[in-house]
């Protein structure tokens, strides 16, 4: 029995390896034969090579016909996609959402027959109520001043702009036909913290300045913050505002390291790196370090930008720190312009699969709790506030609107825009349509003028669904988006108002001596403007 198991363990390797014999001996009659033979020889090599290594049990036990499992393996999400998943069931983003891209993108019909494929009666479900007195846009192309009283040169910013992606993360192609389609439709392109490369300037768009703990763009040799480069940088007419990045939701609190064999001369020229070195982006800032220091960070940064909307992009993580920045804005009087509030469902960077799945506050959440702790604060009107994470619809950008938000990002929404089919290999170089690779072959596929015109299309009639959402709820304005215009499906079946669940807080709440709101006022006794360690640890 023994023997007979073994026998079929072998049993393709042993057939290969016949075949090859079998080919060689039938090519002197017929020499087309020694084609086959090539191959059988080869694969009879393999199996000589599987038996003798030692790195893989199961291609030694079953040589040749082991490698199966890893073609199987390195197709899977493939075959899932493709074959097996439905419309609403693939993770991150569901092909009814991709789909809804591609046919904004395009300009090809997006409509639906046959009614809702949600389940509309299971929790979770949400839907907005409309009136019975709609309202109607000529002009959709709605935006928002961001820049507080200390800004002299405030940005009309777009309701639904580009998120922040690094030249590197993705390919020449890509950030071209990116900022050619902000360019063309007159919307906000964040440079990620990559720095400003060639390719966003040669599109003319406008640019979000990204401020990364690398400083790229901006930097000494060693790494630290340089003003006089800062300055340089910001004084670009392109640049309409400036982010420092404090954290973002694909890997919040985790720094990063781009292999000095990966490091292009263009690359480097962005970042203003040397070639031949590894490049690290530090989990933290070397220019600040407590709460204080940031806002005087924020302060110098609108004086050496003259005047432009200086903000910050943070994932939340420990609440009672992001208290802890807004009692430093109240004590030293320095506001920043605007806040980005990134979820971390958001995930355009590589990152290790815990921090991905299990760090870092989703953006809903997120979002709520910025917007009422500067509420409570007082100081909710004088700060902006973006959102950022798997919004790609008008539902996600009215949904975010009406729990706090001034106006939206996406990153993913706009790779697929350009031709990302979700393949999930950004992090390996290898991506099929040349949107997060350096290889010259394969992203020279990505066409730069179509896929430019496909970026400013998915952002108009993304704009303009918003406006026929905004219109069926009898609004003036898709800012004017409240939770009360949002139901909610709960999990025992029963339906609620999104005001109950995502509710606005009093203003200046935190101020007072009051007794309402008891889990923030308790965080904002502890939040400390100095610093961020906990009381516990200061005392």
């Amino acid at each position: 029995m023994r023997e007979l198991i073994s026998l079929q363990r072998y049993a393709t390797f042993a057939l290969v390896a016949v075949l090859a014999v079998v080919c060689f001996i039938a090519g002197f009659w017929a020499t087309w034969v020694f084609v086959p033979f090539v191959i059988f020889a080869a694969l009879t090599a393999l199996g000589i090579h599987d038996v003798r290594q030692t790195r893989h049990a199961v291609v030694r036990n079953y040589p040749v016909l082991g490698h199966i499992r890893f073609l199987f393996e390195k197709i899977r999400p493939e075959i899932r996609q493709y074959l097996i998943e439905g419309d609403q069931e693939e993770q991150p983003f569901s092909r009814e959402q991709r789909s809804l891209v591609y046919q904004r993108s395009k300009g090809a019909e997006d409509k639906r027959p046959f009614g809702s494929h949600e389940r509309v009666y299971e929790a979770g479900y949400s839907w907005l109520t409309h009136s019975v007195q709609p309202t109607h846009f000529d002009n959709t192309d709605f935006r928002v001043k961001v820049g507080g009283d200390n800004c002299k040169q405030p940005y009309d910013a777009s309701l639904y702009n580009i998120s922040a992606m690094s030249f590197g993360s993705l390919s020449a192609n890509a950030i071209s036909a990116l900022n050619k389609g902000a360019k063309m439709g007159g919307f906000a392109h964040d440079t990620g913290e990559g720095g400003i490369s060639r390719y966003h300037r040669d599109g003319g768009g406008d640019l979000i300045y990204e401020v990364g703990s690398g400083y790229f763009g901006c930097r000494n040799d060693d790494g630290t913050f340089n003003p006089e480069k800062f300055a340089k940088q910001a004084a670009k007419d392109q640049v309409k505002m400036i982010e420092i990045k404090l954290s973002q939701g694909a890997k919040p609190g985790h720094g990063g390291m781009l292999p000095a064999a990966k490091i292009t001369p263009e690359i480097a020229e962005a970042r203003d790196i040397p070639m031949g070195v590894d490049c690290v982006s530090p989990a933290g800032h070397s220019a600040f370090e407590g709460p204080m220091e940031l806002m005087q960070f924020i302060g110098q940064l609108r004086e050496l930008s003259d005047g432009k909307p200086i903000g910050f992009k943070l994932c939340i993580g420990h609440r009672r720190e992001f208290m802890c920045m807004v009692k430093a804005m109240l004590e030293t009087g320095i506001i920043p312009d605007f806040i980005v509030v990134d979820g971390t469902e958001g995930g355009t960077g590589a990152a290790p699969l815990e921090f991905a799945n299990h760090v870092g506050m989703p953006m809903v959440e997120g979002l709520t709790f910025v917007h009422n702790t500067l509420r409570g604060a007082g100081i909710r009107d004088q700060v902006k506030i973006g959102a950022a994470g798997k919004v790609v619809s008008a539902f996600d950008i009215a949904k975010a609107l009406s729990i706090g938000a001034d106006w939206c990002n996406s990153a993913r929404g706009y790779m697929f825009a350009i031709g990302c089919i979700q393949a999930q290999a950004c992090h390996t170089n290898h991506c099929p349509v040349g949107v997060t690779t350096q290889d010259p072959l394969r992203q020279a596929a990505l066409d730069v003028d179509n896929k430019s015109k496909r970026v400013a299309r998915f952002h108009a009639n993304t704009l303009k669904a918003l406006g026929e959402m905004a219109g069926a709820a009898g609004l003036e304005d898709p800012c004017g988006f409240l939770p009360y215009h949002f139901m909610t499906r709960k999990g025992d079946g029963q339906m609620t108002e999104a005001a109950d669940v995502y509710t606005y807080m009093r203003e200046g709440f935190l101020l007072d001596d009051g007794d309402d709101y008891p889990i923030y006022r308790e965080r904002w006794k502890r939040a400390n403007p100095h610093s961020f360690a906990p009381p516990e640890a200061a005392t």
